[in-house]
């Protein structure tokens, strides 16, 4: 009996002891693939003997707000088109109905928040549409192509809209529609979230707003198997006109 108990505490030692050494052999390696990836910066009076920074292909060039905002939103899905004025941003919007006309969108019903501007630009556009209807019943929406909103601000560094109820009834119409068309000033465009968020606060017509949606690309919903599909719980196609 001695002899068994024996034999059980030195096959349980012998395999703590190779899981020891695996385990320890796998920190290595992942060290080694991390040390990799940093190169050491050249060390001149005064600098600290320890300090690393990431290896660089080349020189990086910094890209304005908008630049920015534009290929991060790329990335997600959306289309950014840039113009110089409102003229300019009335063809756009013009152009954009015109192609989604020639999707299964149709595009021929037109949702508009409340906002002036929206109006304004929209009694300009090109394109033919069926109706063209401004801040309509939440119900209604469902039966509408495209809404058409403005933004408060946006997030350059994650390409992101940001609407504020204060200010515009824009939430569902940004929301129910399968295309999302918006337009954003320029001098709108924040860096960070926390840019925004001081940004919608400081301009707001009461402080910060109650409600405030946050938009990046179209909408995205995956399965409990990842199989991503777009469009089902919001608009599968979005624009932004950036106004400089």
């Amino acid at each position: 009996m001695i002899m068994a108990d024996q034999l059980a505490s030195d096959a349980r030692t012998a395999i703590f002891n190779s899981i020891r050494a695996h385990l320890a052999e796998s920190a290595l390696h992942e060290r080694a693939a991390d040390d990799r990836k940093y190169e050491r910066v050249a060390i001149g009076p005064g600098d600290r003997p320890s300090s690393i920074a990431p290896a660089s292909s080349g020189p990086e060039v910094a890209l304005s707000p908008v630049e920015m905002f534009r290929e991060r939103l790329e990335m997600v899905g959306g289309h950014c088109i840039v113009v110089q004025d409102e003229a300019e941003a009335v063809r756009s919007l013009s152009r954009i109905l015109a192609e989604l006309q020639t999707t299964p969108l149709q595009a021929r019903r037109i949702a508009l928040s409340d906002a002036p501007s929206v109006s304004r630009l929209m009694r300009a556009v090109e394109v033919v549409v069926e109706e063209l209807t401004r801040s309509p019943n939440a119900a209604d929406l469902f039966g509408y192509d495209v809404g058409v909103t403005t933004a408060q601000a946006a997030i350059a560094e994650t390409g992101t809209l940001v609407l504020e109820s204060e200010s515009e009834r824009h939430r569902l119409v940004s929301l129910l529609p399968p295309a999302h068309i918006a337009i954003v000033k320029a001098e709108d465009i924040c860096q960070t979230l926390g840019d925004a968020l001081r940004y919608v606060r400081r301009n707001g017509q009461s402080g910060m707003s109650r409600a405030i949606t946050f938009i990046t690309g179209p909408s995205r919903t995956a399965d409990i198997e990842l199989t991503l599909t777009i469009g089902v719980h919001g608009p599968k196609e979005l624009y932004v006109i950036v106004c400089m």
